[in-house]
Order: C-alpha cells, then structure tokens, then sequence
C-alpha cells in the first residue's frame, strides 16, 4: 500500500468538470462586461440629484407657494395654457412675462430670424380663444449689436495672463447675502434667480458696482425630492409652454447678457426642451453658460447649431462649505486657467463661499491672474 503511486489531481473524476465549468464562467463574465462597455450611454437614473445641485438647494429660499393663480380682472381674455399653469409667480397672477399683442408695435412682433426646423417639437397650434393672445416680449437690443454685447462690463485687458471668471448663483431669494455678494471685488458675474424679489433694484445695484449679470432660470433636475421653484423648464412640456415660462423669467428684470440653469441634469440633457431655449436665446441675441449638472448636457451642441454663444463651467467651488474648502476649489480654478488659457468658477451666497472671495480676490493680479466677466471668456472661446 505504501509503495502504490498517489493520484494526480487531473485523474480524480470531478476535477475536468470542474474546470469546465470555471472556464465557461469567465467567458461569461467577460463577454458581458464587453457587451456592457461597447453600449451606448445610458441616461442617468431617474431620481438620483448631483452633489451639484445638492448644494445649490442649501442656499436658504423662502417656503414653496401654495394655491392657485386667479384671473386676470377686467375685460381681458383669460391665458389659455397648454398645460396647466406652473405654480404662481412672486409678482402674483398677471405677472406672466408676456405682453397683448395689441400693446406691441408691429415693426416688433416680426422675427427676422428664422431657425431651422426641428423634427422632434410638434407643431404648435394654439387655442382658439387665444390666438391673437399674446407675444413673447420684444428683444431690447440696440440695431446690429446684440444684447450678450451691450450689457457685456468691460473687461480688463489681460496681457496675454490667464482669466478667471467667478459666478455665484441663486441670488436674489437670500437677500441679506446676496447684498454681501453686492460689494465684493469687480467683475463677478452675478447670476439672479427669476423667481427672487426687488430684482430690479437688486441688478441695478449690483450693475453699478461692475458686476455682470445672468438670469438663473430653473431646470428640472433628476432628483423628483428637488423642487428647483415656479416656472422650470421641464422634458415633456410642450415646447411653446416652456417658451412661455422662459419668457416670463427673462423679462424679470434688465441688463444681462444671458442665462445659466439652475439645477437641470434632466433637463439639459434634453435636447427638444434646449432647442426651446437656445431659439429664444438666439431671438434675444443672449449666451448661455451651462452649469454643467450633468455629463449628458447638449447644451454646447444645440448652442453650436442655433449660433448662441456658449461657455461651460470649470470647477464648482463650493460644494463643501468651510472657507479653506473654497479656497481649495479656488486653487483647482488657478491652475485650470493656467493650463487652458481660462476658467469659469461657480459658486453660492454661502458665508463661507462670499468669506473665501473676501481673502482670495485681492490677491488674484499678483498670481499673474485676470478677473473677468463671464462675456469676456465667451468672447475669447467663441464656438468655431
């Protein structure tokens, strides 16, 4: 018994299909981990929020408004909407961003410009009673100059330096920080949420101390817990109602040289809402800076093919408030417009965020750094 040679492990009869059946595993696995990576992009689930808009929702806003929107009094036809009305508006029910036609001049109810057809809007056809209702509000644009261009602030001249822009969003519906935002050092981009009050006397001040404007018009997020205000720009509406609450957020107040979104990884990345946004842009001769809340934006794309100018952000600076972490943020800005030749920087009215500028700004020149408007950095990255 001793002197018997042992078995090898090969002759025992469960080894080979054993390993058979190892081999046929991991051609599975690895066939469908082939078949997974050479699949398009997927969209991003449904009710999941960025770190992004997580942190533009900690800035403090009044409670949600409740009820509904009455009437118009008096002999005026009621708005027939196509579907029904977003919540009420903070300048009360006839405040809707839109004028009768008969209060128009008719050289302004023209467009001149023509976009090219999209396949995927359905064509709109408006209700009876309201045919002859009402009108997007005219550009106010002065002859051959848009308006991206007239209410662009000066830029300094550069010297062939790098160029940060910084935009704090969602002004306006924290008033206190807002105003704190108001002193700091020109030229920040200061983008105004449609939804906030006393905007034109807010934009007014801060366009007198140099700072340049946006309009921050909500978005529809992917989180559904996340309510981004009245009037978002939601997929699925029908392309004139999202024109209409568009409308309604650009004519809350005057002097901006575009939009941003607020919120909107769901939104843009939907490219049948973006064509309603990029048209009026166009109309109104405004850029668009996309936020970036989502990887899946067409937002440069549909800019491109409407001919609307176009920036993106760079790095967020606050998602973390405390003051060393903006400040961090602030030094990935610092090296991106080295390397790129620019930088766009957002940010919030945190105590934090406005604490952090406070220190940073004044010592930007000597960096060898330019601040600058966001125009300024459009002007320089014009798409091709």
């Amino acid at each position: 018994m001793l002197m018997e040679p042992k078995h090898r492990l090969v002759e025992r009869p469960w080894v080979v299909p054993a390993l058979m059946a190892v081999v046929l595993v991991a051609g599975v696995g690895i066939g469908v981990g082939v078949g997974v990576s050479m699949l398009p992009d997927t969209p991003e689930p449904r009710g999941v929020t960025t770190a992004w808009e997580q942190a533009e929702m900690a800035v403090d806003r009044p409670p949600r408004r409740e009820g509904g929107v009455e009437l118009p009094d008096g002999d005026m036809p009621p708005f027939v909407p196509i579907v029904p009305l977003p919540r009420p508006r903070p300048g009360g029910a006839n405040d809707d961003g839109m004028q009768y036609i008969e209060d128009v001049p008719q050289a302004d109810v023209a467009d001149d410009v023509q976009p090219p057809p999209v396949s995927e809007a359905p064509a709109f056809q408006a209700p009876a009673q309201s045919a002859s209702l009402i009108l997007p509000s005219p550009p106010v644009v002065a002859p051959g100059q848009p308006a991206w261009v007239k209410y662009a602030v000066p830029a300094p001249p550069t010297h062939g330096r790098p160029m940060i822009a910084v935009v704090i969003d969602d002004l306006g519906v924290d008033r206190r920080r807002s105003e704190k935002v108001i002193p700091l050092r020109a030229p920040l981009t200061l983008a105004w949420m449609t939804y906030a009050q006393d905007l034109p006397r807010l934009t007014h001040e801060a366009r007198a101390h140099g700072h340049e404007l946006l309009v921050h018009v909500p978005m529809q997020p992917q989180g559904g817990n996340w309510d981004p205000g009245p009037d978002v720009l939601e997929v699925g509406v029908h392309p004139e109602e999202n024109r209409r609450r568009l409308t309604w957020g650009l004519n809350r107040f005057e002097g901006f040289v575009g939009i941003n979104n607020h919120m909107g990884s769901r939104f843009t990345g939907d490219r049948v809402g973006m064509v309603v946004v990029m048209e009026e842009l166009r109309r109104r001769g405004l850029l668009f800076l996309d936020s970036v809340t989502t990887e899946k934006s067409v937002g440069r794309e549909t800019a491109r093919s409407y001919g609307v100018p176009f920036a993106a952000r760079n790095v967020f600076i606050d998602n973390e408030q405390s003051v060393a972490k903006v400040l961090a943020q602030l030094q990935k800005a610092e090296a991106h417009a080295r390397r790129y030749g620019s930088a766009i920087a957002i940010g919030h009215p945190h105590d934090s965020t406005i604490e952090a500028l406070r220190q940073w700004l004044p010592g930007l020149e000597a960096k060898g750094l330019v601040l600058v408007p966001v125009s300024a950095i459009v002007r320089a990255n014009a798409i091709p």
